[in-house]
């Protein structure tokens, strides 16, 4: 685990003790828990085939700058760690939102698809408030 995004959980008053990087193959196993939605998160899984995984969940590429390839001091890479959470929260947040029960398999995977290149919702205010027409969609 980076100790820089254990330190931000333990500021935020989150639970990190019992926390531990996994592999994939963890979740690969006849008798995993079922998977119904499978989010790849780092900027480097985009261009790699991605495992197949038992139940063929639901699966969507929400790319992020990797906070641990952050070259610089301690400040840049709590920074880091800062806008990756950030950015997660605001896409879990997107995600929790949709009317699962009501969108069909294509209009979900377009929506989850859609959310992965969402930008920064702090980001889409300012570029909102710029446009002529003042609107701007994630």
């Amino acid at each position: 685990m980076n100790p820089f995004a254990l330190e931000w959980l333990q500021r935020q008053g989150l639970p990190s003790g019992s926390l531990r990087s996994k592999s994939w193959g963890e979740f690969a196993q006849s008798d995993s828990p079922r998977l119904d939605f499978v989010f790849t998160v780092c900027d480097n899984a985009a261009g790699e085939i991605c495992p197949v995984w038992p139940g063929q969940p639901i699966t969507a590429h929400w790319g992020i700058e990797d906070p641990a390839a952050v070259d610089g001091d301690d400040a840049a890479r709590r920074h880091a760690i800062s806008k990756a959470f950030h950015q997660l929260n605001c896409r879990i947040g997107l995600f929790t939102a949709l009317p699962l029960a009501k969108l069909g398999a294509v209009a979900l995977q377009r929506e989850l698809d859609g959310i992965g290149h969402s930008q920064d919702p702090d980001n889409q205010a300012e570029k909102a408030a710029a446009s002529p027409t003042g609107t701007q969609t994630l």
